[in-house]
This record gives C-alpha cells, sequence and structure tokens, in this order.
C-alpha cells in the first residue's frame, strides 16, 4: 500500500493587498495649523462638521467615510477666542473626534497635539491635588488613540502616563537654527531655573554660546520669584530659553535679574506662546530685544511686535509621514527628541 506523499501549494497563504490611506483632519483649536500640515503633505483637509451649541456642548460628525483609513487629528488641547474655544472645550472636541474616527472603522486614530493642555500638573506639588495630565491621558486612551503625536512635554514622565505610543517632537532645532542664523556676539543662553538646564545646556552647545542659570522660587501657581544668577552675563547678549510662555511672569522677572546683573541685550525663547491673562503686558514691561515662539498655539490678538512665530507644519508633517509609513519618528530628529 502507497503512502500519500503530501503536495505542496505554492498559495497555501492567502495575500491580501491593503493599500493604506491617510486622512487628515483638524479641529477647532488651530485650523490653520492643519492646513498648513494638509498643505505639505499634498493632501485636503477632510470634512467634519464641528459645532458648540447655544448650552456650551460641542459636537462633531465626519463627512465622508474614515473606514478602513489612518485618520490624523491636529488639535492642540489649547483656546482658540477665533473660533470660541476653551482649552476644555478643545480636548472634548477631540475626545469626540477620536470617538467618532473609531465608530467610523478607522483603521488608526492618531492624535496630534504639538501642545499637550494639562501638562503643567504632571505631579503633586500638594496633598490632595490631582494629576491632571495623567487624566488627560486616560480620556484619551479611553476615547480610543492609537498613538499620539506631541511637542516639547513638560517633563518626560507624562510619556509614561500613557500606555500606547507617545511620539515626542522637540522644537530646539527650529529654535537654535534661527539664532545660529541670527550671528549674534557675546551670546549666553540662561535657563530659568534648574529644571531646564539639560535642555538649555544642549541649546546652548548647538549654538556655541555660554550657558547661565537663574534660581528661582515659585511660592504660588503662576508665580515666580527670581533670586541671582549662576554664571556670566555682563555685556553680553542673553537668551532665555523655556518651554512654555504663559502670562510672562517668570520671565519678566528673569530679564529684570539678566539686566542687572548686567547683561546688554535680552531675548526669548519657547516651543510654546500661551500668553494668557496678562502676558502681553509683562512682556512689554520686560522690554525684550525678541521673543521667539512656534506656532503649536494660534497667537493671541494684539500680540507686538519683537514676537516671531517660527512655523512647526514641516516638522508635524515630517512626523506624521514616519507614523503612516511606519517608520521612525526619532530618524527626523537625528534621535535626539527626548531633552528633558
Amino acid at each position: 500500500m502507497s503512502s500519500a506523499v503530501p503536495q505542496e501549494h505554492p498559495n497555501s497563504h492567502l495575500e491580501i493587498g491593503y493599500g493604506k490611506q491617510l486622512m487628515l483632519f483638524s479641529g477647532r483649536a488651530h485650523q490653520q495649523l492643519g492646513a498648513d500640515i494638509a498643505g505639505k503633505l499634498g493632501v485636503e483637509l477632510g470634512g467634519v462638521d464641528l459645532r458648540t451649541f447655544t448650552n456650551g456642548e460641542v459636537y462633531c460628525r465626519y463627512e465622508e467615510s474614515i473606514r478602513g483609513a489612518d485618520v490624523f487629528i491636529v488639535q492642540p488641547i489649547c483656546g482658540n477666542p477665533r473660533t470660541g474655544l476653551t482649552p476644555n472645550d478643545a480636548l472634548m472636541e477631540l475626545l469626540e473626534m477620536v470617538d467618532a474616527a473609531v465608530g467610523g472603522s478607522a483603521h488608526r486614530v492618531v492624535a496630534v497635539c504639538p501642545w499637550y493642555g494639562y501638562s503643567r500638573q504632571d505631579k503633586k506639588s500638594a496633598p490632595r491635588e490631582p494629576i491632571s495630565a495623567r487624566l488627560v491621558a486616560r480620556m484619551l486612551e479611553t476615547a480610543g488613540i492609537d498613538r499620539i503625536l506631541t511637542m516639547d512635554l513638560h517633563s518626560g514622565q507624562i510619556q509614561g502616563f500613557f500606555q500606547k505610543p507617545c511620539d515626542h517632537m522637540t522644537a530646539m532645532w527650529m529654535l537654535t537654527r534661527y539664532f545660529a542664523d541670527q550671528s549674534l556676539e557675546d551670546l549666553v543662553v540662561v535657563s530659568p531655573d534648574a529644571g531646564r538646564v539639560k535642555l538649555n545646556k544642549k541649546f546652548a552647545a548647538t549654538i556655541g554660546a555660554e550657558l547661565a542659570i537663574l534660581n528661582k522660587e515659585r511660592p504660588a501657581q503662576q508665580v515666580a520669584e527670581i533670586g541671582y544668577v549662576i554664571g556670566d552675563v555682563k555685556g553680553k547678549t542673553a537668551v532665555i530659553v523655556d518651554d512654555i510662555i504663559d502670562t510672562a511672569g517668570t520671565l519678566k522677572a528673569a530679564a529684570q535679574t539678566v539686566r542687572d546683573a548686567g547683561a546688554t541685550r535680552v531675548l526669548a525663547a519657547a516651543t510654546h506662546g500661551v500668553f494668557s491673562g496678562n502676558a502681553w503686558e509683562n512682556l512689554a514691561a520686560a522690554a525684550f530685544d525678541e521673543i521667539v515662539v512656534t506656532d503649536t498655539i494660534p497667537l493671541p490678538d494684539g500680540a507686538p511686535d519683537n514676537i516671531t512665530v517660527l512655523p512647526c507644519a514641516e516638522l508635524l508633517t515630517n512626523s506624521i509621514r514616519q507614523i503612516f509609513t511606519d517608520g521612525s519618528v526619532s530618524e527626523v530628529f537625528r534621535g535626539e527628541n527626548q531633552l528633558f
């Protein structure tokens, strides 16, 4: 009795051709940034109906099929007076857009949040406080994000609040390139506090400047007291580098301290220009020669002439391309995108 010989079947596995599709949508927090990214990607912004009802609730509905697509949602968690959004509205709108994309059978949902709202509430500074940055991460993951793309987080531990991939970008190369192109002489980079020394040390080394550090105390939230300068700033051009400019109270105090120490010119640089409260008054009183920020947050009305805004759409576009093609985001930054 002859034994059966197994036959080889060259097509024993099923091959399915899957054409990946990228779809880009923007919330109302920063529609211009979404349009800029779309232009650089060579796609049109997807249609989405976004509204705020008279009772203050927000609503969204995608106006086209998103089934099987990689959906990227551009929405920094910030307010935008031009569209009537508060930071909390922006967060709720983002959550709804994520939930609607998941319900619409998107293949992947990626939140593009260059400004991560609530990032400064990243630890307990006093008993019975929430860790709000962690709460926001949980909310986004519960809504259904597959990953998040953000820029210059306030602290590194925020990445650990996510169980989904958190792709971190930095604007340091944009900012250092800008100052390097200015050919400034006798330049010293000033860290506003000890927590920003690592970032400022890298910034100074990149543009070939010296480093100084400010001794800062924060007796209450949004209140800063600057003691003295550690380092030599006398007769030099000082660049105060931070991640965020909000009410600019810290920056105002820092500028005065640096000037009192003998600096001839004072400039400032930061990734995120929040500019809330009496920021414009504080900056005017500080008499900065120039303040350089990126457009992760839309610039509020009434900005003084000495503010320079660098566009970050190209940086975001390159990172989005890497995510869509399953490439490496860190390659966009030569592996140096964790500057904490």
